[in-house]
Formats: structure tokens, sequence, C-alpha cells
């Protein structure tokens, strides 16, 4: 439900601010960079879990949501997802701090295509003429990096298939996205603790203060976001959010061009130009399904 025009402003602009906090993260993990992957991971899943609980203290959240871990089934696919979303996490890091973040914005940008993909195989949906243009584009986008590089794009697979996925569990789970993170955050959070524990605390307080204020922003670099776009959702039609969700990859890209000044290869050209002309038979698609749900209307 779009709501009045002032409602619609604060809506794109909470968009506007998830979608530029998730397309120039890797201006923000990039001042990690002399600590170790892993370990910035590990400072991430502690660090989640204090910004998250504070956020659900502050909306009244914190006992419905203890509510929700009574149940086995939600535990379960709550500690799928969480391993899951930490392979993203973990890829994404890896990517932005050895000079693939262009790969990783390929991934993100194949990722509207493979949820796609993700819905056909898991949910037996019946996928459109142009949904099923875009899925073949994106096969041949991943073929054309096999052929000329002589590997698959590991990390763009990584990254979109991991979150394809992580998006399908949680579809069993009865949670809104902050319930979701927090429940998720319950299980990465001792696993990163363990971690730092063994390693030295993981590179806090080594790399001086800078540094140490970075790694411990982790949490709120992950919540900001998620908050501001649970809350732009719940103003704009999902045709218009689903729309700003192009933003993330493009800023990640200009990003990784520009200020990061990584190199693209004919080949990776040639593959997002395949996957942007699958995300154009995307768009028709949405374009052309919300105007026939209009007309039904009237």
């Amino acid at each position: 439900m779009t709501g009045s025009a002032s409602q619609n402003r604060l809506g794109i602009l909470l968009a506007l601010i998830a979608n530029s906090v998730w397309g120039c993260a890797a201006l923000y993990w990039i001042q990690t960079k002399p600590v170790p992957p892993l370990d910035v991971l590990a400072h991430r899943g502690v660090w989640t879990l204090p910004a998250v609980l504070i956020v659900l203290l502050a909306f009244g959240r914190f006992r419905s949501t203890l509510l929700l871990l009574k149940d086995w089934h939600t535990l379960k696919f709550t500690a799928l997802a969480a391993f899951l979303i930490s392979i993203n996490w973990g890829v994404f890091l890896f990517a932005v701090t050895n000079g693939r973040a262009t790969e990783a914005s390929l991934g993100y940008f194949m990722l509207p295509i493979l949820t796609a993909m993700a819905g056909v195989l898991v949910f037996r949906e019946q996928p459109t003429r142009p949904q099923q243009v875009a899925m073949a584009l994106a096969v041949l986008a991943v073929a054309v990096q096999l052929v000329a590089v002589g590997t698959l794009p590991i990390v763009s697979l990584t990254l979109s298939i991991s979150f394809a996925t992580y998006s399908v569990i949680r579809k069993y789970i009865q949670a809104d996205a902050i319930q979701g993170l927090f429940m998720e955050s319950l299980f990465l959070m001792p696993v990163g603790a363990l971690w730092l524990l063994l390693h030295d605390g993981g590179g806090l307080f080594e790399y001086g203060l800078r540094t140490d204020l970075f790694l411990l922003g982790a949490g709120a670099l992950t919540a900001v976001p998620l908050l501001t776009h649970v809350a732009s959702a719940r103003i704009l039609s999902m045709s218009t959010v689903g729309l700003f969700s192009y933003l993330g990859p493009s800023l990640q890209l200009v990003v990784a061009q520009t200020i990061l000044a990584e190199s693209i290869t004919p080949a990776t050209l040639l593959s997002f130009l395949i996957v942007w002309c699958g995300l154009a038979f995307i768009l028709f698609d949405n374009v052309r399904a919300r105007r026939r749900t209009k007309k039904n209307r009237t």
C-alpha cells in the first residue's frame, strides 16, 4: 500500500539509504583489510547480536521474538539460514579485500534471476516466458566466464546462490527480517566469539583505534540497512522496492571500478551485459504483471 505523498517520499528515502549502504559497504570493509576476512566475519557475527537486540528492545519486540525460539521447526531452519548468511558475508568480505568486488557485484546482479530459479525448483512456481529467457541468459553469462577464463565465477555464483538459498529458507521461518536476523545472530555469536577467543581477539586492539572502531561497528552496518529496507517495504509497493534493489549492485560496480580501481576483463563485461539483458526481461515482466493487477481491480 502506497500511502500519502509524504509517506512515499519517506519510503523512497529509506530505500535509498538501505541500498546505498549495501552498495557502498565495500568501502567500509576495506578499512578492516589488515584483519583477516575470517576474523572480520567473526566480529560481524558477534557485534550484530547486540545491535539487533537494541532495536528489538526499542520497539518492544524482544518478548515476541523469544516465543519464536521455542519452536523446534523455527530453530532448525534458523540455524541453516545462519550458516548460509555467514557464507554470503564471508565470501563478500573476501572479495572486497582481495580486489574482487566487481565479481561480487556481478553475483548480486544475478541474484534476482537465481531467486526466480529457486522459486521454480523449490516451490514449483511456473516461470513466465520473460523469466525463462532471463534464466537462460544467466546460464549463458556463467558459460562466457567458463569459456573465457577457464573457471567458473566462483565468487559471483557463491554470493548469488547462497543468498537465493537463504531467501528460500527464510520462507519457512515465521519471523520478520529483524526478528530473523536476531535469531540467526544467536547462532552466529557463540561461533564468532569462540573464533575470536582462539585467535587472540581477531585483530581487536592490534591494528589501532581506527580499525577497532570499524570492527565494532560491523553490527550497526548490518542492522541499519536491513531496518531501513524493511521500513521502506512497508510503505512502498513491492515493484518499487524491487527496482531499488538494483541500486546496491550498481553502486558496488561503480565503487569497484572507480574508488577501488579494479580492472574488468572483456569476458566479465560481456557477462555483465548478458545479465543486465536478463534483468531487463525480469523488469518487463514485473511491470506487465503490475499493469494486469491494476486492470483487474478497475
